[in-house]
């Protein structure tokens, strides 16, 4: 068989119907259609009150047809009984910006005023109550087509475009019995639909919904009311009385069970006398005309309740027509006391059959009469919703999307109101801090993504669902919150390199945090200002490097005299030495006499000057050798170097090393401005205690970057 088969159930109070069949052109075709009563009163008006017992008759039903159709059935489309139906009436509308409406539009629209109705719905509840509803099915009104009626609106060019709809809902344990019911029979549920929707939809055509018309679906224990006018449905409607109140007054009145009195029911529909066994298992016999009087009391409270219905869900007036299906209406008295509690001619209230399954097409060999309407009717609304939408279970609430044939998981939580950030891994708090003036930012580490399941198996946010599908997400984790510590940041990772006596020397920066100086180790703080300290004082060079500096002696900078607290930058060197350091008269004198050109011849050693008449002491130094004998004055040298190219004079020093060039040349040594100093000595990198000679060549520049 190449069409696709629907199978539809009509889970009655009294009796399970299953149906199978197809859709051809405009004719449905009825494959195959099995009835199972239900053993004992498993349901109560329409709800399910033992489900096991309930689902094990659907599998009956199921297996059954399976046999007749020679096919494996899994899938089935159900529908409830408004036992507790509320109805809303609402409205909803998108811009399109000027061009042609979609078919997709349309159900986004359609989407959109269910969820308005929901929203409605929920606003007109007790905030104290606990129970949950769930929409089991919606009907257009009418469209609007930039706030215009119209009867369709795909393929217009349109602005924007409304809808006025009605949804209807139930409390969700109606809905679990029934899709708990058709799990233990081994089915998954394609479609779901409220029961006078379905009995609707093949009863009163769309070319009668112009009438002002009415809808009694009698099943056994629930009466459904649909009530037509201008071309759409207006409103649904239920009274929890049926034809299971028509049973139970029989078998008070003649002291049976409630099987023995449905019997008697159905028989006085063509017999005139009935035979039946009481409880007293003694035979008794009724006849036809005292079975009606028994259940007139009866009808004439379903009557009434069903006239106040219609009334109540039109407005407040009559309508101008009513048809009846369902097997509980069968009872001729029944359509007479409606016409007469409406105020209608009794011709104009109808029980409805065989008329209306013109289009219906059995293949077996089956009487079509009003029993028929709504079992057929629910197959037929699959072509009406199942194509266009689909339900899943996401965290244990039933959702409804429209199917898009690429629907994912993502897809169902924002349906579903699931937060957004819930769905992905959440980082922990960022950590923000100032780094030399610029701000800076840390983010927190991810935390563990959200844990997804379709049906108990692993899945990501991605994943494509299929209907029925069951979906659990785990919200996502936050992560830690962000940490560094000082020896983390990169500019910290550098170091600095001195000259120290003549040693290249590293150290690692350090850094002030808001103004004080914290180690390596510091944890950062949210909103710490850090600076990032480019040199070293000459206490915390000689502390790095364990050393102690005697207060005795001179300490260099570039050979400028310096204190412990000169501040010494990338390549500057320092010294310190034992001399002694001379006072300011003492190196003005000095001066004045290396101005002096000195020169003598050596003396015999017998006319030697003795050494302590010696008056001249700025231009001879007479001081003992390493044997502790004096040779004799000591003259003070003078030599010519070669500075960048111009003759510098040295004097007033026995000897000359690299640094003392400093002194005679203009170079100011704190301009570094973050440059590296470059010195030479005849062509090679010169240290700076390195011994000059006469003519020596000597570079000294800054190198430019």
């Amino acid at each position: 068989m190449k069409e696709k088969l629907v199978f539809g159930l009509d889970i009655g109070t009294r009796s399970i119907v299953g149906t199978v069949g197809y859709r051809k052109q405009d004719k449905f075709v009825v494959v195959a259609q099995r009835v199972k009563e239900h053993e004992t009163r498993a349901m109560l008006d329409g709800q399910i009150h033992d489900i096991q017992k309930v689902g094990d008759t659907i599998r009956e039903v199921k297996v059954r047809l399976e046999e007749a159709i020679g096919e494996k059935l899994e899938g089935v489309c159900i529908a409830a009984a408004g036992r507790v139906l509320f109805t809303v009436n609402t409205h909803a509308e998108t811009e399109i910006d000027n061009r042609e409406v979609t078919e997709e539009d349309i159900y986004s629209l359609i989407s959109q005023g269910v969820e308005n109705a929901y929203t409605e719905f929920l606003s007109k509840q007790d905030e104290n109550s606990q129970m949950k509803f769930y929409c089991v099915g919606h009907s257009v009104v009418r469209f609007f087509l930039n706030g215009n009626q119209i009867s369709n609106l795909e393929g217009h060019k349109a602005r924007n475009i409304g809808v006025d709809l009605i949804a209807t809902f139930l409390p969700d344990e109606v809905v679990d019995g029934l899709y708990k019911a058709v799990e233990i029979a081994g089915l998954r549920v394609d479609n779901l639909t409220l029961e006078p929707i379905a009995a609707i939809g093949l009863a009163i055509p769309e070319r009668f919904r112009m009438l002002n018309i009415a809808l009694i679906d009698v099943g056994a224990g629930t009466s459904d009311i649909s009530i037509t006018n201008d071309g759409c449905i207006l409103a649904y409607g239920m009274i929890p009385m049926a034809g299971d109140a028509l049973t139970e007054s029989i078998a008070k009145a003649c002291l049976v069970d409630f099987a023995e009195a449905e019997k008697i029911k159905k028989e006085a529909d063509y017999k005139e006398e009935i035979e039946y066994m009481d409880i007293m298992l003694l035979p008794q016999k009724i006849k036809q005309e005292e079975v009606l009087k028994i259940m007139d009391d009866t009808l004439e409270e379903m009557s009434q309740l069903a006239a106040d219905k219609i009334k109540e869900l039109n407005g407040g007036r009559s309508v101008s027509a009513v048809f009846i299906v369902g097997g509980g209406g069968k009872n001729i008295h029944y359509a007479n006391k409606v016409a007469d509690k409406l105020g209608i001619a009794r011709e104009r209230v109808a029980l409805r059959g065989e008329e209306v399954m013109q289009s219906v097409v059995f293949e077996e060999d089956i009487k079509k009469d009003s029993l028929l309407v709504t079992p057929v009717g629910i197959c037929l609304n699959y072509y009406e919703q199942s194509n266009n939408f689909i339900f899943v279970s996401f965290n244990g609430s039933r959702i409804k999307l429209y199917d898009n044939n690429n629907l994912s998981v993502g897809d169902v939580a924002m349906q579903a109101q699931f937060p957004n950030d819930g769905l992905f891994p959440k980082r922990g708090p960022a950590l923000e801090y100032t780094l030399n003036g610029k701000a800076r930012m840390l983010r927190g580490l991810p935390g563990e993504a959200a844990v997804i399941t379709i049906n108990d198996e692993p899945a990501f946010i991605t994943s494509k669902i299929r209907e029925n599908d069951v979906i659990h997400v785990k919200e996502s984790t936050a992560g830690p919150a962000a940490t560094l510590s000082l020896e983390d940041l990169e500019e910290l990772s550098e170091s600095i390199s001195f000259d120290v006596n003549g040693v290249n020397v590293s150290v690692p920066k350090f850094a002030s945090v808001n103004g004080t100086l914290q180690s390596k180790f510091y944890e950062i703080e949210d909103g710490d200002d850090i600076e990032i300290v480019n040199y070293y004082t000459v206490k915390q060079i000689a502390d790095f490097m364990d050393v102690i500096i005697d207060p005795g002696m001179n300490i260099y900078v570039n050979n400028k005299l310096a204190d412990l607290e000169a501040k010494v930058y990338e390549n500057f060197s320092v010294n310190w030495t034992l001399e002694t350091v001379k006072s300011e008269r003492e190196i003005i004198e000095e001066e004045k006499a290396a101005e002096e050109d000195y020169s003598y011849e050596e003396l015999p050693e017998d006319e030697a000057p003795e050494t302590e008449k010696t008056d001249d002491a700025d231009s001879f130094s007479n001081l003992p050798d390493d044997d502790g004998e004096y040779k004799g004055p000591t003259p003070v040298s003078v030599i010519t170097v070669n500075v960048n190219g111009a003759p510098v004079i040295l004097r007033g020093k026995q000897n000359f090393v690299f640094v003392d060039v400093f002194d005679a040349i203009n170079f100011n040594l704190a301009d570094s401005k973050g440059r590296r100093i470059v010195t030479t000595l005849n062509g090679k990198q010169a240290q700076y205690m390195e011994a000059l000679k006469d003519n020596d060549e000597v570079e000294i520049y800054w190198e430019e970057k």
